[in-house]
C-alpha cells in the first residue's frame, strides 16, 4: 500500500493505492500527521479509486483519523466495489461524506 499527497490551498488529497490493511497502519499515520500539521487546511480528500480491497483495521484508521483531524471536513471518494460496500455496511456515510 502507498498514500501519496498533495495540496491545494486549504485542502489536501491523499491517493491511496494497494489493499487498505492493519499492515498500512504505519504508512497511513504517517501521511496523516503530516496533513494534519499543514497549516491552514480545513478539508481532506482521500481517493480511493486504486483500493480494491480494506478490513475493519483501515475503518478503525480512518475514524482515529476523524478524531485527530478535529472538525475538519474529510471526504471519501471513488470508492467502488467491497470498498464501498464495506464504507456502506459499517455506516460511514454518517461520518463522512462518501462521492
Amino acid at each position: 500500500m502507498q498514500v501519496n499527497v498533495r495540496f491545494e490551498s486549504n485542502r489536501a488529497f491523499l491517493g491511496l493505492n494497494g489493499n487498505f490493511t492493519f499492515e498500512f497502519h504505519r504508512e497511513f499515520k504517517q501521511a496523516t500527521t503530516t496533513v494534519l500539521e499543514h497549516a491552514g487546511l480545513s478539508e481532506i480528500e482521500i481517493d480511493f479509486s486504486a483500493v480494491d480491497y480494506m478490513d475493519s483495521a483501515a475503518l478503525g484508521m480512518l475514524l482515529l483519523f476523524n478524531e485527530r483531524a478535529a472538525g475538519k471536513k474529510i471526504t471519501l471518494v471513488n470508492c467502488k466495489g467491497t470498498v464501498k460496500s464495506v464504507l456502506d455496511i459499517a455506516n460511514f456515510g454518517k461520518i463522512f461524506e462518501i462521492r
